[in-house]
């Protein structure tokens, strides 16, 4: 999905995020149902990152899509829908920690198993050598990445998402693919 600016909505089958958003706040389930088959995948990877654990993360996405349909009468349209899904995940996420004491996973980089990395495409995300990469970065790294990688934010839609200049999550995902690529790199050295 391209990255869409501040306050554009995305066209999901030909109707656009606003659309759904009004159609789903006068009780129309299929759009809410829209909704989530379109956000879906980028709740349940930005949970994943997160948590490091795909029950946690199920769960986690689960409660996103409850606590969407509660307060879906909040957005604004001020922002992107994405934008407000990814501030509502992290809340979420957030929440679980406190609520359950459940911590993000630690990986040591060290510990990351060698496994032969042949180039960094886009399919190599889903390998367990990348996921165990995000997780070892710092929580404020991982979530400018996760932000603009798998919600789509633009830098501009993530500074305004995590309240920091513009500078800043551009150099926070400048670090955060640096550190990625180095533990990969190190990982495919040691297989």
């Amino acid at each position: 999905m391209p990255p869409a600016s501040k306050g554009a909505t995305v066209s999901v089958g030909g109707t656009s995020d606003s659309d759904l958003v009004r159609s789903a706040l006068v009780g129309d389930e299929s759009a809410f149902e829209a909704i989530v088959r379109a956000h879906s995948d980028a709740v349940y990877g930005q949970a994943l990152r997160f948590f490091g654990e795909r029950t946690a993360a199920e769960d986690a996405t689960q409660e996103v899509f409850i606590r969407v349909f509660r307060s879906l009468a909040t957005f604004d349209g001020r922002s992107a829908l994405s934008t407000w899904l990814f501030r509502v995940t992290r809340n979420v996420c957030l929440d679980i920690v406190r609520a359950r004491r459940h911590l993000p996973l630690p990986v040591d980089p060290v510990d990351i198993p060698s496994r032969s990395v042949p180039d960094f495409s886009d399919a190599l995300a889903a390998t367990e050598a990348v996921e165990q990469a995000i997780r070892a970065l710092p929580p404020e790294e991982r979530d400018a990445l996760g932000a603009v990688t798998l919600f789509g934010m633009s830098y501009e839609q993530a500074a305004e998402a995590f309240s920091v200049p513009v500078g800043t999550i551009k150099s926070r995902v400048f670090r955060a693919r640096k550190t990625i690529g180095a533990l990969l790199k190190a990982t495919e050295a040691g297989a």
